[in-house]
């Protein structure tokens, strides 16, 4: 065969989205039968020639999943996620979404809920709070204009930002402090903070 089955392993690995194109298949098998030298009438080779069927093999088996450690890593990790996905859903939701202009102040169920559920567990949520908490507004963030975050409003007019992250992070370590580390580290993308 003119097409060397190394050529065309080659070409199946640098064009292999091009496999499903009809015409480049029925080329490749033309060219190929149109240069072989043997007897006239001869079928044409089949793509079976190319291409091993594929053998049902069980699936992997992976020992991991059966370390008792890992296991309850796992468990833990699905309970810390269904714990704080409902507030983490509502903050993405207040931030990212145009439920809340910019400047706007939250209505008083999630500004309660965000207090509630975050500030509260803020690293430095008195120094945050001050004189005493007015409202939660949303704006952009002073330094990185193109990021919004949350802004506690103090009685006394004055605003200052804070972390939902750090808040979380904090909330995390309180609640499962020897899962803590473990978890921020693979599910938030910043430092631990």
């Amino acid at each position: 065969m003119a097409v060397s089955l190394l050529h065309f392993r080659h070409f199946e690995h640098r064009h292999y989205f091009r496999l499903t194109n009809g015409p480049i298949i029925r080329r490749l098998l033309c060219n190929s039968t149109a240069e072989s030298t043997g007897a006239a009438g001869e079928k044409p080779p089949s793509l079976s020639q190319f291409f091993s069927p594929k053998t049902a093999e069980a699936p992997p088996h992976y020992q991991r999943w059966d370390d008792p450690d890992f296991r309850k890593w796992k468990d833990k990790e699905a309970e810390i996620l269904e714990d704080i996905e409902p507030i983490i859903y509502l903050t993405k939701e207040i931030l990212h979404s145009n439920r809340y202009m910019d400047g706007e102040r939250l209505n008083p169920e999630d500004g309660k809920a965000v207090v509630d559920k975050l500030l509260v567990h803020h690293p430095h949520s008195e120094d945050k709070i001050g004189c005493g908490l007015d409202s939660i507004m949303v704006d952009r963030h002073p330094q990185f204009r193109q990021s919004r975050c949350l802004f506690v409003v103090r009685t006394d007019g004055g605003w200052i930002d804070f972390s939902y992250q750090k808040c979380l992070r904090s909330y995390i370590r309180d609640k499962y402090p020897s899962h803590a580390e473990r978890f921020i580290r693979e599910h938030f993308k910043r430092g631990t903070g």
